[in-house]
């Protein structure tokens, strides 16, 4: 027992950051949160964070934040185990959420990459397709992104830390374009955008320099691809390029059946 609790303080909600496959980009925007994160520790115990410390604690953990998609049989096994340790589990970034860029995966022969790349594949163990946690686990809350917003992160924590929901705006990133006066890229310039169709949270950062959103955010929760497909192909792209624009870091997401329909 510490000091704090036998003083007859309250302790203090457990924190746990978990990797699995991913590029480590959004654990890492939780490290660059720097003075915020100070606080963030003053106010969690931070028992499991590899990418900060070595030093583990074990479980069980108020709040675990999950980074990475499942990719591998190992990776189905483990994150059960963080579901059955975490009281909360959020995850992080369009791996987490939506299968990530490995996700591309799921639309060739996983067999085939793999002895492409691979001098030895009989050593590989993987599994046909990479998916998100919610796939494997129930999640209560997926914060999307590649990598995830600072700000919003910080939203999430501060949210489960006070017993509330987040407060996460799902619209799409045609309304940051409006707030930051940015001309539509769509209409003034003919540039193919996925910025109608996506989550917003980057604060329509490619538009505002003149680029086409690429969806990293995932598909918002408005999304009516089937309805917006015509619009790219009037601006120059064949079924072959639509096909490829959607395909990037939150391939999967895209992949309900509504928008199934719509494709080529």
């Amino acid at each position: 027992m510490t000091a704090e609790v036998r003083a007859g303080a309250p302790a203090r909600p457990r924190l746990a950051v978990f990797k699995f496959a991913s590029c480590d980009g959004c654990q890492l925007t939780l490290l660059d949160c720097e003075d915020e994160l100070l606080a963030i520790a003053e106010a969690m115990e931070i028992r499991h964070f590899l990418e900060a410390s070595s030093a583990v604690q074990p479980g069980p953990y108020d709040l675990s934040l999950v980074e990475g998609s499942i990719t591998t049989p190992g990776d189905a096994e483990r994150i059960r185990r963080v579901r059955q340790e975490s009281r909360r589990l959020v995850t992080i970034g369009a791996c987490a959420t939506a299968g990530g860029v490995q996700a591309l995966r799921n639309f060739a022969d996983v067999e085939e990459f793999t002895r492409t790349v691979y001098a030895t594949p009989e050593y590989i163990d993987t599994l046909a397709a990479s998916t998100p946690v919610s796939a494997h686990v129930p999640v209560d809350f997926e914060l999307r992104g590649c990598p995830i917003d600072r700000g919003r992160l910080l939203e999430v924590i501060t949210a489960f830390l006070h017993g509330r929901r987040p407060d996460v705006p799902g619209h799409s990133v045609c309304f940051e374009c409006k707030r930051r006066g940015t001309p539509c890229v769509v209409v003034a310039r003919g540039v193919p955008c996925l910025g109608p169709v996506t989550h917003a949270g980057c604060g329509a950062l490619c538009p505002a320099y003149g680029r086409g959103c690429y969806g990293c955010f995932g598909p918002s929760r408005s999304v009516n691809l089937p309805g917006y497909i015509p619009v790219l192909r009037r601006d120059g792209m064949d079924d072959r390029d639509v096909e490829r624009f959607l395909r990037t870091y939150n391939a999967a997401a895209f992949e309900d059946p509504a928008v199934r329909e719509s494709r080529p």
